[in-house]
């Protein structure tokens, strides 16, 4: 389990809204000089994001209150699953629109190929997010809330590896 604390900005019924710090290992990479990260952190207000968490086995929702720290879990394989979905769906869903357009025609010129690799994108990139929305209550997959800190420490990323 990848774990993270943050702050409680809001409480619904079943789930909380934490805001994370997200601190880069920008300062330790040796390829700081040509990545992104680092100015999209400083872009985005600092790092800062929100997260919203479900209710835990030994945390729930209704128990929190606004401004208590939290520590929330997210399996491992979240993230590689997530990332393929997020990266690879819009990819092969414009590959396939193109393949299909040229199969189609032998003919289609490149304004026809262009118009259908935009067309395949844009459907995967909309696959990507009916997917996030049919799995958003799913806690195998969504982060949860593992438990509340005290409140000195620091609401920023804390990444510990759970046995």
């Amino acid at each position: 389990m990848l774990l993270e604390s943050g702050r409680v900005v809001a409480v619904e019924p079943d789930v909380v809204w934490v805001e994370t710090l997200r601190r880069s290992t920008c300062g330790s990479c040796a390829a700081r000089a040509g990545c992104g990260q680092r100015l999209l952190n400083r872009h985005e207000g600092g790092g800062r994001g929100l997260v919203r968490a479900l209710s835990g086995d030994a945390l729930k929702a209704a128990d929190c209150r606004v401004n208590d720290r939290v520590e929330i879990a997210l399996p491992e394989e979240v993230i590689l699953r997530g990332s393929t979905i997020v990266y690879a769906v819009p990819i092969i869903s414009m590959i396939l629109a193109v393949a299909l357009v040229s199969g189609l025609s032998t003919d289609a010129g490149d304004a026809a190929s262009v118009t259908a690799a935009l067309a395949g994108f844009a459907a995967g990139l909309g696959l990507v997010r009916w997917h996030a929305f049919s799995h958003r209550d799913d806690p195998r997959i969504q982060p949860v809330l593992q438990r509340r800190l005290p409140a000195d420490l620091d609401a920023g990323i804390t990444v510990a590896a759970m046995s």
